[in-house]
């Protein structure tokens, strides 16, 4: 392998996230693999998930108490966040929202609009019905599958 590809590959490790690197080409197999302090950093990171992972038993406990709630959403259909993104209301700040409290809506209506990486994404009623509740505020960060509307 020519020298001047090899210290390219080695800058080109040394400056992404990757920790490792291994070709194998006619010549022979090269491996570039970071130097210690980046699985130090690594490990650093996995450590903190365990206090996570022992929590989750005594977040777990509580959920019972937290069962009716998710039990009395089903009185009506559950629109979802088909993506992740910030969920407004409507189309600028000053306009009118897509959709209230009480409004009668069709499936396929725009119902609001999710930004996601710069594009406005109109997210229309999946059912026709009466919306019951809104469950995210306006300029809100949502999340893929997050509950938006309650639609009866």
């Amino acid at each position: 392998m020519d020298l001047r590809k090899l210290k390219t590959l080695i800058d080109l490790v040394s400056d992404s996230n990757v920790s490792e690197l291994e070709i194998t080409e006619a010549e022979g197999t090269v491996r570039i693999v970071k130097s210690a302090p980046a699985p130090v950093a690594m490990v650093t990171q996995m450590a903190a998930p365990a206090p996570v992972a022992v929590a989750a038993p005594v977040a777990a406990a509580p959920a019972p108490a937290a069962a009716p709630v998710v039990e009395a959403a089903p009185a009506g259909h559950i629109v979802k966040s088909p993506m992740v993104g910030t969920f407004y209301r409507s189309s600028s700040p000053g306009a009118k929202s897509f959709a209230e409290v009480g409004q009668q809506v069709k499936e396929g209506e725009t119902i609001c609009i999710i930004e996601a990486m710069k594009i406005l994404n109109e997210i229309e009623a999946d059912k026709a019905g009466t919306i019951t509740k809104i469950l995210a505020e306006n300029g809100q960060a949502v999340e893929y599958g997050a509950p938006l509307f309650i639609i009866e």
